[in-house]
């Protein structure tokens, strides 16, 4: 085939040498690191090097069609590299569902650009970055073509995997390894940001929104951290917000008390499908490692971080006790109260305290929240996480403090002013 070099047929079971074949450009695209085209060379792609990435575009969907589609290639290469490389997939973010997932778009990405070489080189190198910031390298990569020609061979019949479909494969993946190791050495020089799609938008106060968004690529962040967000709406302007959710799917509480600015766009004017771009995950809250039993106390938005923990002592069955406390002015801002409760009833040992400081409390306690923490329990033994405005972290550090919880078990993030 035009452009591409040959390469043995994989022996079902093994894997060849990780350094892999030696393989000529794919046509039509830029080899990073290549030389320029001659003087003279006229703009846009040469008309036979477009017939041959169209050419190896067919040959790869069909064999993806034969192969089971995406999702089912996507099962087995993730089953693979699990196999043979497990550090690799338990360092993607995510649960084992929504790495398949990932891995299923990012298959149906590579065949539909393929012969958009701009669009494919560009979508590899941000790979790249996206990967590194997970901490994998593209060392750890080189068995990812050898897997999926595997991969795609055993959900075909008897005799269907050819020559073809191989070097298709083989020859495309060696060219989307260099272009994603040129993306993670560029991570080393300039900050990596992710474009990400809102997949649902819950307005559950008239000045606050609960949205729901999926990175494109994969996202590494603890819950419990918050990250920067920039709207199209008002570039150049990045705000930190919490982050919540699971999987990949990152769930944000926004409040705006304009309608201006990016809270502003988030709550009033941002829908399903549209666009927005964050930077890495910071901040040092999270579920910390040990026996001790875990307060945590909120005001308005602040529950964001600490419902992302209470859902990863969930998942994992963490047999710690965890006691949130929410405080709020009135019933009307317990937003979030019912999805909460949720995951507290999946926790082993979970309470979540509402607290009301205005108005009929209802079913709830009333007052301040830093008395009801005084009269549910003795908390000097516990590791306590904060979040909320600045007023309400500094008034209920020292009301701990006075409770006997030494500082360096308090724990929130620096606000911001």
């Amino acid at each position: 085939m035009p452009g591409l070099s040959a390469v043995g047929r994989p022996v079902p079971g093994q894997y060849p040498d990780p350094a892999g074949p030696v393989v000529m450009p794919l046509p039509g695209v830029p080899k990073i690191g290549g030389t320029h085209p001659p003087a003279g060379a006229g703009d846009g792609m040469d008309p036979a090097d477009d017939a041959a990435l169209k050419e190896v575009q067919r040959l790869l969907s069909n064999s993806l069609s034969l192969a089971g589609g995406t999702e089912e290639v996507a099962t087995r290469l993730r089953a693979a590299l699990l196999l043979a490389q497990p550090q690799l997939t338990a360092t993607l973010p995510g649960t084992p569902l929504t790495q398949r997932e990932q891995l299923a778009q990012a298959l149906a990405w590579l065949v539909h650009n393929l012969d958009d070489p701009p669009v494919l080189v560009a979508g590899c190198v941000q790979l790249g970055g996206a990967l590194a910031e997970c901490g994998i390298q593209p060392g750890q990569l080189q068995l990812v073509g050898a897997a999926l020609a595997e991969a795609m061979r055993q959900g075909m019949t008897a005799n269907g995997w050819r020559q073809d479909f191989d070097q298709a494969w083989r020859s495309t993946w060696q060219h989307v390894h260099e272009w994603v190791a040129h993306g993670a050495e560029m991570a080393r020089y300039q900050p990596v940001t992710w474009l990400a799609e809102v997949v649902s938008h819950e307005r559950r106060r008239p000045d606050l929104a609960v949205v729901r968004i999926r990175p494109y690529l994969p996202m590494p962040w603890r819950p419990g951290q918050y990250a920067r967000i920039e709207v199209d709406g008002v570039p150049g302007v990045w705000r930190p917000y919490s982050l919540a959710g699971r999987g990949n799917i990152i769930e944000l509480h926004v409040r705006a008390k304009t309608e201006a600015g990016v809270s502003g766009t988030l709550v009033y004017r941002t829908g399903e499908g549209d666009r927005v771009r964050f930077t890495r995950a910071e901040g040092g809250m999270g579920v910390p490692p040990g026996q001790r039993d875990l307060l945590l106390v909120a005001g308005d938005t602040g529950v964001a971080p600490l419902k992302a923990m209470l859902g990863e002592l969930a998942a994992t069955g963490d047999p710690r006790s965890a006691v949130l406390f929410w405080g709020v002015r009135d019933l009307d801002e317990l937003y979030d109260m019912e999805d909460i409760a949720r995951i507290a009833r999946a926790c082993r040992r979970a309470t979540v305290v509402p607290v009301v400081s205005e108005g009929d409390p209802g079913q709830y306690a009333s007052g301040l929240v830093t008395d009801a923490i005084a009269a549910y329990g003795e908390w000097s033994e516990a590791d306590v996480f904060l979040a909320g405005p600045p007023v309400m972290l500094a008034a209920t550090s020292a009301a701990l403090q006075l409770l006997g919880v030494a500082p360096e078990r308090i724990h929130h993030d620096a606000p911001e002013g």
